[in-house]
């Protein structure tokens, strides 16, 4: 069996990157050529990122599930944070800008894609660029287009829905914009691995190990809920304290996730770190 798995991961990591080089090529040309035009490279940009996205959960072997209908661009939309897949799952489902946080421009391959598709990057140790960020988030909505980020701030073990942050919900409030909402949850097809730890990316989860071990998976199923009516408030606070609220009604895990355990594994993280399971260990040297 483990070798099963091993050649599984091995033919979906290949699959990921036959379909990765060809829609970062297809970005970067259509761009080019395109430039003359910005609404039409926008809107061939985010096409190619469609595509890529339901290439790469094809070739992961990961089922999207949505329930209730996409909002019309341009568009706000916030949702909850539990893996990097979030990402490439929403982009099966939305033609969007995503906000991403800076260390992902750093990734291979992944992040020069993102480049390619005006994923706009926020360092958010780095107050002094927020201004620059909801400028750009600002033209990008200017131009018809849909953005979406999630204001948790970081991806979670799937227990609850982390707090909001509410920097970047100042520029709905400055444009009197409502935001969209939507609520991500998985499951691990099969019972080959707990899904807060082989599709849940969280606390100090090295990329490169998480991601073989996800490859290895038999099938993962995503459901991904879209809010049906936008919201709207006065202020950046109250906006966050409404979104959060309507995100965690919509939350329902696929799969349990013990909150006993989460809060074990954390306590661990800092008092006993080789008791944890090895994907949640630091990496060697790490600090």
């Amino acid at each position: 069996m483990r070798g099963v798995a091993v050649g599984r991961a091995l033919l979906r990591l290949a699959l990921v990157g036959g379909a990765t080089l060809p829609a970062y090529l297809a970005a970067l040309g259509g761009s080019l050529l395109l430039a003359p035009w910005p609404a039409r490279r926008s809107r061939w940009r985010g096409r190619v990122f469609q595509l890529w996205s339901r290439a790469l959960c094809r070739a992961l072997a990961v089922e999207v599930r949505r329930a209730g209908p996409p909002p019309e661009p341009p568009f706000l939309l916030v949702a909850n944070h539990l893996s990097y897949l979030d990402i490439v799952v929403l982009g099966t489902q939305l033609p969007c800008v995503f906000v991403a946080k800076a260390e992902i421009d750093g990734w291979p391959v992944f992040g020069a894609l993102c480049r390619a598709v005006e994923t706009i990057f926020i360092d958010r140790k780095a107050r002094r660029a927020l201004h620059g960020v909801l400028a750009k988030i600002e033209r990008t909505l200017a131009a018809d287009q849909a953005i979406v980020f999630f204001p948790e701030g970081t991806s979670g073990a799937g227990h609850e829905v982390l707090p909001f942050r509410s920097p970047l919900l100042e520029l709905p409030v400055k444009l009197a914009r409502p935001v969209h909402w939507a609520a991500l949850g998985y499951r691990v097809k099969g019972e080959a691995a707990p899904v807060h730890l082989a599709v849940h990316w969280w606390g100090e989860m090295p990329l490169g190990a998480h991601l073989w071990t996800l490859a290895q998976l038999p099938g993962i199923e995503a459901r991904v809920v879209l809010g049906g009516e936008p919201v709207e408030a006065s202020d950046r606070k109250r906006l966050s304290e409404a979104l959060h609220r309507a995100v965690s009604e919509a939350f329902a895990p696929m799969a349990a996730v013990d909150r006993a355990e989460i809060e074990r594994l954390v306590a661990l993280q800092e008092s006993d770190p080789a008791a944890l399971p090895p994907i949640l260990r630091r990496p060697s040297g790490a600090t």
